[in-house]
């Protein structure tokens, strides 16, 4: 299961970006997840569950957000932009495009914290 290493990848990030003051106030972190990330929301879930239980314990308090969001994809014949429908990668026009503007991302989207007291 890669979604652990993942979750392991998430919260080194979010220790990289943020001072340890700020790390204890973490509140929230909001993913994007594309479906060709090939990342199982629910997985990722209980990934982080499970670090957070037993390596993270200071993320006790922090709320796991995913966003899962459609594979768009760009037409170079017409310039539309159309979502991909059960892995058709056909543009309304009816041609196909393999232009894809998103669906493949895997990102930390947002990262709230609790007010300081």
């Amino acid at each position: 299961m890669h979604e652990i290493s993942l979750v392991r990848t998430i919260f080194r990030t979010i220790e990289e970006e943020f001072t340890t003051e700020e790390l204890d106030r973490v509140r929230n972190i909001r993913l994007k997840i594309g479906p060709l990330a090939n990342v199982d929301a629910i997985l990722l879930k209980n990934a982080f569950d499970a670090v957070v239980e037993q390596e993270e314990t200071r993320f006790q308090k922090v709320q796991l957000q995913i966003n899962e969001i459609p594979i768009l994809i760009a037409c170079t014949a017409c310039g539309a932009v159309t979502e991909v429908i059960n892995y058709s990668f056909v543009c309304t026009c009816g041609l196909a495009s393999a232009n894809i503007v998103q669906g493949n991302e895997l990102l930390i989207e947002h990262v709230e914290f609790f007010e300081t007291v």
